[in-house]
C-alpha cells in the first residue's frame, strides 16, 4: 500500500475489482493504492465501530447506506486503537459532520491513518455485483496510482486471497492485560483475543465479570494461570480452517469441561473442535439487521454480523460429538446459515454474530447472561 494524505478531493480514484469491472470516481481519505477482498456491510450506523473493527483487517468494505459520515469521528466509539480495514467505499460522503461529539470529519480521519477510500461510485450496482458473483480481491487506486485498468487489474490478482489467510494473530494484542469488573467482582474470564472489540469485555464486565485478555498465542497453560471460571474466544479475521492453535486450546477447554463461549471467529473455532467443518460464505454477512432465530427458545432476533465463513452442522439433528451431544442453537433467517452451536452434556455455546453491538441492536445482550448462568451453574 501506497499512501499521501493530500490532495484527497481532488484526485481521480478508480476501483478494479478481480474479475475486470471498475468503478471511477474521487478520493476519499488518503491517497494511493490499497489491495483486499471487497465486501459490504448493510448497516445504516455505526461506521466508526465498523471501521475499527479487527475482523475487518485485509478487507474493502463498501456501505451500501448511500450517506456516510454525517455524525463525524469521535474519541469514545473506536472497537480498537486503530482503522483495520484495507480500504472503504461510500456513495455520498458528508460535506459537514452534525454531532455533538464530533471531533474531526471521516475523511480526516481516514487520511490520517493511512486508509485509502474512494467516493461518489454506484455502491449499489457495485453490492448488486458482489451478491451476483461473491467477495472478491479489489483495488482502489487515486492520485498518481491511477494507471491503465489492465495495470491495475494485474495488480489486484496478484493480491492474495482471503481462503486460507491466517490473520488472527496479525491483530490481536501481543500482551495479555485486564478488564476489571464494574462493581463487585462475580467471576473470572480468560479471553483469547483473536481480533476482539473493545465492546465486549465491557459487556462483560457490567455483569461482575474480569475479563484477563490473552494474545492470540497464548497456551492452555497461560489459560488456566488465571485460574478461570469460564473461557471465551472473540472474533477476529481470516479463515478458521488456518486456526490450528486456538482450536488446539479450546479442546483443552472442553476437556476440562470450563464453562465456555465464542463469537464469530470463536463460534467457528468451536465447529472445528467439534469435528465439523468451515466453508467461505458467497459475499457473507455484514451489516447490523441481520434476522437470527435462537432455536433454544423460539425468539427472533435482529443482530450485528461480521463473517465471511461460517461453520457446516447439520440443522436437523444433535450431532454426536468427542464432548458430547452438540446441536445448532441459532440459524439465519435469510439463508439458513448456522449461527450458533451448543453442547447438551456440558457448559459451552458460541453464535456466529456479534451480542455486543455496540452501535446496535442490542436483541442478543442476554447470551452474556447466559455465559453468566453456566458460570454460575458450575460453581455451584
Amino acid at each position: 500500500m501506497t499512501i499521501s494524505t493530500r490532495g484527497a478531493a481532488k484526485a481521480p480514484a478508480v476501483l478494479v475489482l478481480e474479475d475486470g469491472r471498475s468503478f471511477r470516481g474521487r478520493a476519499y481519505g488518503a491517497v494511493g493504492e490499497t489491495f483486499g477482498e471487497a465486501v459490504f456491510s448493510t448497516g445504516m450506523t455505526g461506521y466508526q465501530e465498523t471501521l475499527t473493527d479487527p475482523s475487518y483487517h485485509r478487507q474493502v468494505v463498501v456501505m451500501t447506506a448511500p450517506h456516510v459520515g454525517n455524525t463525524g469521528v469521535n474519541d469514545e466509539d473506536p472497537e480498537s486503537a486503530r482503522i483495520w480495514v484495507s480500504g472503504y467505499v461510500v456513495r455520498d460522503p458528508a460535506r459537514v459532520p452534525s454531532n455533538w461529539r464530533s471531533r474531526r470529519t471521516l475523511d480526516e480521519e481516514l487520511a490520517q491513518q493511512g486508509v485509502v477510500g474512494i467516493s461518489g461510485i454506484d455502491t449499489r450496482a457495485l453490492t448488486r455485483h458482489l451478491r451476483e458473483r461473491g467477495a472478491m480481491r479489489v483495488g482502489i487506486f487515486s492520485g498518481n496510482a491511477v494507471q491503465d485498468e489492465g495495470v491495475l487489474l494485474a495488480k489486484v490478482r496478484q493480491a492474495p486471497e482471503m481462503s486460507g489467510a491466517d490473520l488472527a494473530a496479525e491483530v490481536a494484542t501481543k500482551e495479555a492485560y485486564v478488564v476489571p469488573a464494574v462493581g463487585t467482582k462475580k467471576f473470572t474470564v480468560a479471553a483469547i483475543d483473536l481480533g476482539i472489540k473493545g465492546m465486549t469485555p465491557h459487556r462483560m464486565a457490567e455483569r461482575g465479570i474480569e475479563v484477563h485478555v490473552l494474545p492470540a498465542t497464548a497456551t492452555l497453560e497461560d489459560v488456566y494461570a488465571v485460574e478461570p471460571d469460564g473461557v471465551f474466544f472473540s472474533n477476529g479475521p481470516g479463515d478458521p480452517s488456518t486456526a490450528d492453535h486456538p482450536v488446539s486450546v479450546m479442546r483443552g477447554v472442553l476437556e476440562r469441561k470450563t464453562p465456555l463461549f465464542g463469537i464469530c471467529f470463536g463460534n467457528q473455532i468451536l465447529g472445528r473442535s467439534l469435528g465439523f467443518g468451515t466453508y467461505k460464505l458467497k459475499y457473507g454477512h455484514r451489516g447490523i439487521n441481520q434476522p437470527v432465530q435462537d432455536r433454544t427458545t423460539g425468539k427472533v432476533e435482529v443482530t450485528a454480523h461480521n463473517h465471511g465463513f461460517a461453520v457446516d452442522a447439520p440443522l436437523d439433528k444433535v450431532s454426536d460429538t468427542e464432548f458430547g451431544r452438540a446441536e445448532v442453537s441459532h440459524v439465519c433467517l435469510n439463508d439458513q446459515v448456522v449461527e450458533g452451536l451448543q453442547l447438551l452434556d456440558q457448559p459451552a455455546f458460541s453464535v456466529q454474530y456479534h451480542p455486543e453491538a455496540a452501535a446496535g441492536p442490542h436483541d442478543a445482550a442476554y447470551l452474556f447472561d447466559r455465559f453468566v448462568t453456566l458460570m454460575e451453574g458450575q460453581r455451584a
